[in-house]
């Protein structure tokens, strides 16, 4: 009887553990009005925003499911390597919303010479799929994305408001 309790007291510690961890609020973007350049560290599973070359917040993003490595072509489920902009903003996303990433480049595409699948696109900043906000934080447990970066929507609604169309984009590995 006494084990059973204990494991009762443990399973509720963890889930309430678990709730604080999603529910948590995090700390807010700065009032800043302009993000002017992005920078993604695959390695580390981060976003940093840049304003007037300071560091102004880091995000904990999810990236494709095979992320090591730059992206050679469709399906590979790779983040892609590289200098980008910001060339798209989409509100209405199956993905709550989005920032398109101007994947291939001129270096992606010369790199995909003589290969037999399609180089891709629509390489995205996005949040959860609609109606799975509810996951919040725990999608950066595990790489889940076709080769997009995911974060929260809360962290997506962020950038979407202060990111501009333009904005350069660098993703290392």
């Amino acid at each position: 009887m006494k084990a059973i309790k204990a494991l009762l007291i443990f399973v509720i510690l963890v889930v309430l553990s678990l709730l604080g961890y999603n529910l948590f609020p995090e700390q807010k973007l700065p009032g800043v009005n302009k993000i002017d350049s992005l920078v993604i560290l695959k390695s580390k599973r981060q976003l940093l925003a840049y304003a007037e070359g300071t560091v102004i917040k880091t995000y904990k993003i999810s990236l494709g499911k095979n992320p090591v490595g730059p992206k050679q072509c469709e399906g590979d489920k790779r983040t892609p390597e590289g200098s980008y902009v910001i060339f798209d903003k989409n509100p209405n996303s199956g993905y709550h919303k989005n920032l398109g990433i101007s994947y291939p480049n001129e270096q992606d595409i010369e790199r995909h010479i003589g290969m037999k699948e399609p180089i891709g696109g629509e390489i995205k900043i996005h949040g959860l799929k609609n109606g799975l906000g509810f996951i919040g934080k725990f999608q950066r447990w595990v790489d889940w994305t076709a080769g997009c970066i995911a974060m929260t929507n809360e962290e997506v609604d962020e950038l979407y408001k202060s990111v501009p169309i333009g904005t350069k984009i660098l993703i290392k590995p």
